[in-house]
């Protein structure tokens, strides 16, 4: 197995776990998203572990979980919204099909909701997303193969995107 056959990144509320079921799908291969990995070994949520231990913890975690599952996951990978901050897993990327799925700022808050517990937005959620785009798109861009807007999309519109992008289609 020579690693992920897509990996996609991205922001919170983009359709990563969405996009990437599909994709798996269409592709008759596994789905792994790192978030789920790292609550599963650990039994807390996301948002638990964010409260409790604090970001740079949670950091640690997402890296070796990133590093587990590009080595050993050869379906189609979902990571969370921040492993691109880590510039040992950037230098991972770059050896595989990373899809930087993105979304404009006021679609981010209808599909996250401002309700929904997100542990980095805390008390100001418009302000703070677009706090974290603008420290994060460059490291995107930085592992990116393709870029795919899923703005007006469907999320199997956006699958198919992909697919074409990276040149799976008859894969």
């Amino acid at each position: 197995m020579n690693g992920p056959r897509v990996v996609l990144v991205g922001p919170m509320g983009v359709g990563k776990s969405t996009v990437g079921r599909l994709l798996a799908g269409r592709l008759r291969c596994g789905f792994r998203d790192t978030d789920e990995d790292i609550v599963a070994a650990h039994g807390r949520s996301v948002r638990d572990i964010f409260t409790e231990e604090g970001e740079p913890y949670f950091r640690d975690l997402e890296k070796r979980a990133v590093r587990d599952a590009v080595t050993g996951h050869g379906g189609v990978l979902a990571l969370g919204g921040g492993a691109v901050l880590d510039a040992s897993t950037r230098a991972l990327l770059l050896r595989h099909p990373v899809v930087h799925l993105t979304v404009e700022h006021a679609e981010a808050m209808r599909r996250t909701g401002l309700d929904t517990p997100r542990p980095l937005l805390g008390d100001s959620p418009r302000r703070r997303w677009r706090e974290l785009m603008e420290a994060r798109r460059p490291l995107y861009a930085e592992v990116a193969r393709v870029v795919v807007a899923t703005d007006a999309r469907s999320s199997d519109e956006v699958a198919e995107v992909v697919l074409d992008a990276l040149g799976l289609r008859d894969a």
